[in-house]
């Protein structure tokens, strides 16, 4: 991984090389330049993070070169340096993008700080493209014209309307979208052009999760060198999405209470409280009844997280979801891979309807792009053998029924035959009432109307 790097830009060479030898020690690269037109070919080629810049230089005025550094990399975090410090020059600097001021003599130790701070700024820019970008690649497969997905994103609008709004918990298994909708709810409010900052709550060993949420002080435990800021608090301005937050420890569980309640956060070593102003979107797959019942999981957290809750069904509930999604991921991967492939076929797209899906879209995304990876350059068609092996339906599985296992009979079965007599009989028992109906079948309501229209079932 390359170091960071500082550029010095300053005619008296005794001070950069001084700054140099400095930041050196402290584990940067660094490079010296004594003139305009040397800092300008150290620019192209080391490509500096930080660049401190004398206003006063032969041949050029620092203003005019941190123009032309600005111009060049704008992400450059630019400091200006002069012994003829005034208010007009700091505001001059300051509105033509410098990062920081500071004047001379230069002190060693307010140098390490600037770029330190230059260093998470950089990082936080970084984190903050890369999540605008990853948002931006992803966000269009939050589709679906289920009506529990219609519902899901006219809450997203609602919710991304609001001037402040509050807390979210989203639940529902894993790979149906919960992280999608996250996304989305942040893209789509005020807080859009915030950072996004994603926290996996389980991939982050027991020990780690309080530093990473909540940062460090210096000296807080032995390998704290420097102060480090928590991911909570570097959601400043935007959303801090905690996924799968019901695996959270216990004692962890009061901090971010405190968190979402009074909008501070403690360091780990600290004893100062810090504003910070992000908003809370927290994610499970948990039972979260079953864990507030057992005491794993604090209800008073459970009550100020879950102030709304979205529930993402399964897309074995949302069969009318499942061809949007397929056509989606299907030019997704046409394109990333360079395939000409640009539909399914019938038998294909029927194969995709009868699966459980017990890994939800997130199976299916990675079935299509198998498919699309395997397919020969020629073809414009995935075909139902290009599929591959498919999750088994439960409904499919052929003469089995919740009265046992069964056999085929000899002339064999029509499948839809046999799966709208299962419709027939369900809404018969249930006097016509397809909310019952649906539960004798282990679907949804809205799959049920779905699959009454598909096979024209007579109510």
């Amino acid at each position: 991984m390359a170091r960071f790097t500082v550029l010095i830009v300053d005619d008296e060479r005794t001070l950069a090389r001084s700054i140099k030898l400095f930041l050196e020690e402290q584990g940067y690269e660094a490079e010296v330049a004594n003139d305009g037109d040397r800092a300008l070919q150290l620019l192209e080629k080391v490509h500096p993070d930080v660049v401190f810049l004398d206003l006063r230089l032969p041949k050029a005025s620092g203003l005019d070169l941190l123009k032309r550094i600005r111009a060049y990399d704008p992400v450059v975090a630019a400091v200006m340096m002069t012994a003829h410090g005034t208010i007009e020059n700091a505001v001059e600097a300051m509105k033509l993008g410098a990062f920081d001021y500071v004047t001379k003599p230069v002190d060693l130790d307010e140098v390490k700080i600037i770029v330190e701070r230059a260093q998470e700024d950089r990082r936080l820019r970084q984190e903050v493209r890369y999540y605008r970008e990853k948002e931006a690649r992803d966000h269009e497969v939050l589709v679906g014209r289920s009506e529990a997905m219609q519902r899901t994103l006219r809450e997203i609008e609602r919710l991304a309307s609001l001037a402040e709004a509050p807390a979210v918990l989203l639940t529902g298994e894993t790979g149906t979208g919960k992280s999608l909708v996250a996304r989305a709810l942040h893209a789509r409010s005020r807080r859009g052009r915030g950072p996004f900052i994603e926290v996996d709550c389980t991939s982050l060993p027991p020990s780690l999760v309080e530093t990473e949420l909540f940062g460090y002080e210096k000296g807080s435990f032995t390998d704290a060198k420097e102060s480090k800021i928590g991911l909570i608090e570097a959601a400043e301005g935007g959303t801090a999405f905690l996924d799968e937050v019901g695996d959270l420890a216990p004692p962890l569980q009061g901090k971010l209470l405190r968190a979402i309640e009074e909008r501070t956060v403690r360091r780990v070593g600290s004893v100062r409280d810090l504003q910070v102003d992000a908003w809370i979107v927290g994610a499970t797959n948990k039972d979260m009844a079953a864990m507030l019942a057992a005491g794993s999981f604090r209800k008073d957290l459970y009550y100020r997280l879950a102030v709304v809750t979205i529930h993402l069904p399964p897309l074995r509930e949302r069969e009318e979801d499942i061809g949007p999604l397929a056509e989606c991921f299907l030019e997704r991967f046409g394109a990333k891979y360079g395939k000409r492939v640009s539909r399914l076929s019938g038998a294909a797209l029927a194969s995709l309807r009868e699966c459980d899906w017990p890994g939800n879209a997130r199976e299916l995304r990675h079935v299509i792009e198998r498919a699309v990876l395997g397919s020969s350059a020629a073809a414009t068609e995935l075909d139902r053998a290009s599929l591959g092996t498919l999750p088994q339906s439960q409904a499919a599985r052929p003469g089995e029924t919740s009265a046992g296992p069964g056999r085929f009979p000899t002339e064999g079965i029509r499948l839809a035959d046999w799966e709208r007599g299962m419709i027939e009989q369900a809404l018969a028992e249930a006097n016509g009432n397809q909310t019952s109906a649906a539960r004798l079948l282990g679907i949804s309501r809205d799959t049920l109307r779905y699959r009454i229209a598909k096979f024209k079932v007579v109510r």
